[in-house]
């Protein structure tokens, strides 16, 4: 957005209406990429304006012709530069990300969190997992947020979960987000480059998702993703070195019965070619049957 733009919608826009449209055709202009929540402009854009107005996310019809003070059309159009003109992500301007129903704090220490694991949770892993009471041991490894090891917390009543990170950032946000849901004594946080922290425990499910952008891909993200953490991001020339170091040690880390879910992007066939020989059992989620696998400990022995 350039200056001109900025000062005319200042003195010109009233109402959230105005402010959505304005919003929209900046976005549009700009060109910026949608993956952190939002799909598009218009969603993007009722978003940050709801959220900036402390309005009910939910509900933007019964506000749309309400007119804005002064001062809050200037924090309506300052969120909006910033995406446009930073493109920093949305979730990073509000420090709100959700999965599902829950919402979690976020900042630029962790990446936002979007994980397909997160719908397999809410329905506790059926039907891999016959009864969800009897999980009582689960790792959520590179938890970053801690989002995943919260909603594995919500989905297994009786388990005690230890979520790890090789970021002691990582674990502070990850910390805060456990803190506010009350599960400070369900949850243990553990400092860990993967398995390295570990000693030896053992764990009914070990759930990930790991870096796994492949070099090539990680040079040409879109410059909203430069917002997020490197390390969280790329694993190595084909994305996979992180997912080599789990499948090599996690039958030592897991009970006689359990299972291993690891989130690979689009590496799929580059991890099967790796592997010819293990079972992998892919999970269907909301874009498919490409981007989770699951593993039996006897599996990986």
């Amino acid at each position: 957005m350039d200056i001109n733009h900025f000062s005319e919608a200042s003195a010109s826009l009233k109402t959230v209406r105005d402010c959505l449209r304005f919003a929209v055709s900046r976005f549009n202009d700009a060109e910026l990429f949608f993956g952190h929540g939002s799909e598009n402009a218009y969603d993007e854009a009722a978003y940050l304006i709801l959220h900036t107005l402390h309005l009910p996310l939910d509900r933007l019809e019964p506000f749309l012709d309400a007119k804005l003070t002064q001062s809050e059309i200037y924090d309506v159009l300052n969120i909006i530069e910033r995406r446009t003109i930073q493109r920093i992500p949305a979730a990073y301007l509000t420090n709100q990300a959700w999965l599902g129903e829950l919402s979690f704090y976020v900042d630029e220490r962790v990446i936002v969190p979007r994980s397909f694991i997160a719908e397999l949770l809410r329905e506790q892993m059926f039907p891999w997992i016959e009864n969800p009471d009897k999980v009582v041991s689960v790792m959520d490894m590179c938890t970053g947020s801690g989002c995943l090891a919260i909603l594995a917390a919500h989905a297994f009543p009786y388990a005690a979960i230890d979520a790890t990170d090789v970021s002691p950032d990582a674990l502070d946000v990850a910390q805060y987000n456990i803190t506010d849901y009350g599960l400070d004594d369900r949850i243990d946080l553990i400092e860990s480059n993967l398995f390295d922290g570990i000693n030896g425990k053992r764990y009914d499910l070990i759930i990930s998702n790991p870096p796994y952008v492949d070099a090539p891909s990680v040079d040409a993200l879109p410059q909203e993703y430069k917002h997020e953490p490197k390390l969280a991001l790329g694993s190595g020339k084909d994305g996979l070195d992180a997912t080599r170091i789990i499948l090599d040690n996690a039958a030592q880390h897991l009970t006689d019965n359990g299972i291993l879910v690891v989130e690979i992007g689009h590496n799929r066939d580059a991890l099967e070619v790796a592997y010819p020989t293990l079972p992998f059992t892919w999970l269907d989620v909301s874009a498919g049957d490409e981007f989770v696998f699951m593993l039996h400990r006897n599996d990986l022995v």
